[in-house]
C-alpha cells in the first residue's frame, strides 16, 4: 500500500495528517523537548481545573498553599519524560507498534474510534466479530491489517455518573493499566493513546486526563525499559490544551515544574498503579501486644467518676488490640451457610400457595443489580458462542420495525412457543442474544396470542427467571407489550405476574382484541404478521368485523 510521508507540525499545533499520510515516531517531537512551557501559565495565576457545570470530584483543598518542603508526588525524570509525546492527530496515521481504539463491549463498528475501521479496512470488523466481546475495563488486541501500525489494542472505557465517580474512575484507570499490558505481553515498544473517554459516556474530559496521565506515569515508573515510546493523541483543541496543562504535573522537566506541580495537583492521585484510594478498604492492622512482666499488686485508687469508664473498658485484654468494626465481619463460614440456607427455606415456604395453583417456583430472594448484571454477561456469552439457527426457524421471536413512536419492535409468537419441542435452556439463550440490542435503548414488545391457548405455556417461575436473566435494562426501557387477541386465561397469568413477579414490568401490557387496534400503535408495514393471525383467528373469532384482508397483499382495509 503505497502511503505518503509527512512532516511532523510542533506539538501544539495542527499535525498535517491528510488522506493516507504516514508520520513516522521520529517526526513527532518528545514532551520534554517541547518549546512551549505550560508550567507559565501557572505562573499567572491559571487554575488546574477549567471551570465546569459538573462539581469537580478531584479538586484539592488548600491546593494553592504553596510547597513548604513538601516533597514532591512525581519527581522529575529525564528518562520517562523522553517516552512521551503529544501528538495533535489522527492516531491512525502514526507508524508505531500498536495504536489504541476506545469501542463497546461487543467491538462493533459503529462504536469504536472515528476513523479506525475506514482506514483499517474490512478486515479488521471480521476479527472483532471473533473476539466474543470485551468487558468494561479490560483490553484486547487485534491485526491492525491497512493502518501503519502492528497492532491496535481495543479496551472498553465506562460510563460515568457523579454518584459512582470512584468505580468509574478505577475502570478507566485499568484500561489504560490493561492496554499497556498487553503491549508489553505481545513484544511491542510504542503505542498512540487516544482519549479512551468520550463526550458519548458522559465522561468529564479533565478529570478523565488526569487519570490517564498518571496511571501511564506509574506503569513507566516500573516498566520504563520495556516501552520506549508512548503518544498522547488528540484530536479536538480542548483535549489538546487540558493535556499542555496537565502534562508538566505528572511528567515535570525540571525542578521548576516539579516544585509548581507541588501545589497543583489533586489531593488524590491516586495508589502506586494510578487508582483511586478507598480509605474504607484499607487493611487496619494494628501490632501484637507485647510481653510485659507482671507488676506487684497494689492497693485500689479511688478515681474520679470520669475515669472508671477507662478502667472498665480496658479490662479486657483483647479489647485494646482487636477493632470492633472489623471483627464485627469475622463469623464462622459454616455458621454462616447455615443462616443462608435458613433464610432460603423460609422463603420458600411463602411461595407454597404459588406453586400449588400451577404458577411455578417463584421462591428465592430477589438477585440484586451485581447479581443480574452478572447473570446476564453469563448467558449472553454463552449464546454468542453457538449457533442457535434452530430457534431462529421456528419464528418463536424476530425483529419487527418501529412503533408509530419510533422505538424498535420485537415479535413474539405463542402458538409457535412448544415446550415439549424446544430445548428451554437454548430458547432462553436465543432470546437474550437477539433481545440484546433493543433494550440498550427504549423498545416495545408485541405478542400474538391468537391460538397460543391451544398450546402449553411456561409458568410463573420460569417468566420471573427469565425477566431476571434479561436484567434491568430490560426492565427500565421497555415501554409496552401490546397483546394481541388475549385470552381470560392469559389476563389471569399476566395479572398474577403483576401481583407476584413484577408490577414494573406487567403493568406495561396492553390489550388489543383485533388488528386494526394494533396498528393504531405500530403500523401495519412495520410487521410479519403469520397468516393464521389474519385467517384463523382474526377472521373466525372476530368475523371481520371492520376488516377486509387482501389475501395477496395482507393488507387489511377498513370494511365501509
Amino acid at each position: 500500500m503505497n502511503r505518503s510521508v509527512t512532516t511532523a507540525t510542533a506539538w501544539g499545533g495542527v499535525a498535517t495528517d491528510r488522506g493516507d499520510s504516514v508520520v513516522r515516531l521520529d517526526q513527532v517531537p518528545r514532551w520534554s523537548d517541547a518549546e512551549h512551557r505550560s508550567f507559565l501559565e501557572f505562573e499567572n495565576g491559571g487554575p488546574s481545573f477549567s471551570n465546569s457545570h459538573i462539581p469537580h470530584p478531584l479538586t484539592a483543598s488548600g491546593a494553592e498553599s504553596g510547597s513548604n518542603g513538601i516533597i514532591s508526588r512525581f519527581l522529575v525524570d529525564h528518562e520517562i519524560n523522553s517516552k512521551i509525546y503529544l501528538w495533535r492527530g489522527n492516531p491512525w496515521n502514526l507508524e508505531v507498534d500498536a495504536v489504541v481504539n476506545s469501542t463497546n463491549e461487543n467491538l462493533d463498528e459503529a462504536h469504536s474510534s472515528p476513523g479506525l475501521h475506514a482506514a483499517a479496512g474490512p478486515g479488521l470488523a471480521e476479527e472483532c466479530a471473533t473476539l466474543g466481546g470485551c468487558r468494561t475495563g479490560m483490553a484486547k488486541v487485534t491485526n491492525a491489517y491497512d493502518l501503519p501500525a502492528r497492532r491496535i489494542v481495543h479496551t472498553v472505557g465506562p460510563k460515568y455518573a457523579v454518584k459512582y465517580h470512584t468505580a468509574a474512575e478505577n475502570a478507566l484507570s485499568h484500561c489504560y493499566r490493561s492496554c499497556l499490558e498487553l503491549l508489553i505481553e505481545n513484544g511491542l515498544k510504542s503505542v498512540a493513546m487516544g482519549c479512551i473517554y468520550t463526550e458519548a459516556k458522559n465522561y468529564p474530559r479533565e478529570p478523565a486526563a488526569h487519570v490517564a496521565i498518571r496511571t501511564v506515569r506509574r506503569f513507566l515508573e516500573k516498566q520504563k525499559d520495556k516501552i520506549t515510546a508512548i503518544l498522547f493523541c488528540t484530536i479536538t483543541s480542548t483535549d489538546t490544551e487540558i493535556y499542555k496543562r496537565l502534562l508538566p504535573l505528572y511528567f515535570p522537566r525540571d525542578k521548576h515544574e516539579e516544585e509548581v506541580a507541588i501545589s497543583k495537583l489533586p489531593a488524590d492521585v491516586g495508589d502506586e498503579n494510578g487508582g483511586t484510594i478507598i480509605d474504607e478498604r484499607k487493611i487496619r492492622i494494628k501490632p501484637l501486644p507485647k510481653k510485659t512482666t507482671p507488676k506487684p499488686p497494689q492497693a485500689p485508687i479511688d478515681l474520679p467518676v470520669s475515669d472508671a469508664g477507662l478502667v472498665r473498658r480496658n479490662s479486657s485484654y483483647l479489647d485494646s488490640f482487636l477493632d470492633p468494626a472489623f471483627m464485627s465481619l469475622i463469623k464462622d463460614p459454616d455458621q454462616r451457610r447455615k443462616e443462608e440456607w435458613g433464610k432460603a427455606a423460609q422463603t420458600q415456604k411463602g411461595w407454597n400457595c404459588a406453586k400449588m395453583l400451577g404458577f411455578g417456583d417463584l421462591g428465592g430472594p430477589p438477585l440484586s443489580a451485581a447479581e443480574e448484571y452478572s447473570l446476564h454477561s453469563r448467558y449472553l456469552a454463552k449464546a454468542n458462542s453457538l449457533s442457535l439457527s434452530e430457534i431462529a426457524e421456528m419464528k418463536i421471536v424476530y425483529r419487527g420495525g418501529v412503533d408509530r413512536e419510533g422505538h424498535p419492535v420485537m415479535v413474539v409468537v405463542g402458538a409457535h412457543f412448544l415446550p415439549r419441542c424446544l430445548d428451554l435452556e437454548r430458547f432462553v439463550l436465543y432470546v437474550v442474544k437477539e433481545f440484546e440490542p433493543l433494550i440498550q435503548k427504549p423498545y416495545t414488545i408485541v405478542y400474538f396470542h391468537s391460538a397460543a391457548s391451544l398450546q402449553p405455556q411456561p409458568d410463573l417461575g420460569w417468566m420471573r427467571r427469565l425477566q431476571q436473566i434479561l436484567g434491568q435494562k430490560h426492565q427500565r426501557n421497555l415501554q409496552a407489550i401490546y397483546v394481541l387477541h388475549p385470552t381470560f386465561g392469559l389476563k389471569a397469568s399476566i395479572f398474577a405476574l403483576q401481583l407476584l413477579v413484577d408490577n414494573l414490568v406487567w403493568k406495561k401490557v396492553v390489550y388489543v382484541d383485533r388488528l386494526l387496534q394494533l396498528f393504531r400503535y405500530v403500523p401495519r408495514e412495520q410487521l410479519t404478521i403469520p397468516d393464521f393471525v389474519f385467517h384463523r383467528h382474526d377472521l373466525e373469532v372476530n368475523g371481520g368485523k371492520g376488516l377486509i384482508v387482501d389475501p395477496r397483499t395482507k393488507y387489511v382495509h377498513q370494511r365501509p
